[in-house]
């Protein structure tokens, strides 16, 4: 068994071994990992995922974030272990109550989803109408904790994606998540270790978006 620190290591020489197209995800300072920094294909992660003591401090990383009136509109819920495969014949299940005409090769995409990576946290934004502070703001809130979940399992050389997908919008899912009728899931985090080289991708020009007001 290896230490945290040696795990890191390891992990870090495997990063850099896939990451190699245009230095992605660079750490050697906070500028260029942010000029950097490229999520991974949740369809191409595989361990190793998060220790226990790491995920924990990825959701304290995570909750740093920009929170007016410091309400706290988001909670988390993890996946991981066997709960990933258990919830994946939940997924099932209502996959074929929903498309009864579906084929076994569809019924095993859906199965296996949450076990693509060893690590998959849901945020839930739990924004509430507030006198003070607008329901929008605090969707915003749970919006930066996704990407500030991304930026921590990053920065501890694991790699990551935000994603949603189906489960994330029907109710019955929902209810069988522990989502109440009031509060929207922000975003699936998958974390793991790609398996594939990362490749960037085109950007936005910046520029072309900023403008400046002058009366």
């Amino acid at each position: 068994m290896v230490n945290g620190a040696e795990s890191i290591v390891a992990i870090e020489k495997g990063r850099r071994s896939r990451h190699t197209t245009l230095m992605l995800n660079d750490r050697s300072s906070l500028a260029a990992f942010l000029k950097s920094r490229k999520s991974a294909s949740a369809k191409a992660m595989d361990g190793p995922g998060p220790t226990a003591a790491q995920l924990a401090d990825i959701i304290k990383m995570a909750s740093r974030i920009p929170d007016h009136g410091k309400l706290a509109p988001w909670r988390f819920v993890v996946f991981e272990g066997a709960a990933r495969a258990r919830m994946g014949e939940r997924m099932v299940a209502r996959w074929q109550e929903m498309h009864p005409d579906h084929g076994e090769g569809t019924l095993g995409f859906v199965r296996a989803m949450l076990t693509r990576a060893p690590t998959v946290v849901m945020v839930v934004s739990a924004a509430r109408e507030h006198p003070k502070v607008p329901v929008w703001e605090q969707q915003l809130s749970a919006g930066a904790v996704c990407y500030n979940m991304l930026l921590a399992a990053q920065a501890l050389g694991f790699d990551a994606q935000w994603q949603t997908d189906w489960l994330c919008y029907d109710a019955e899912m929902l209810k069988v998540m522990g989502v109440a009728a009031d509060e929207k899931v922000a975003g699936l985090i998958y974390m793991g270790t790609a398996t594939e080289t990362l490749e960037d991708r085109p950007r936005p020009d910046a520029a072309a978006l900023t403008t400046r007001w002058e009366g």
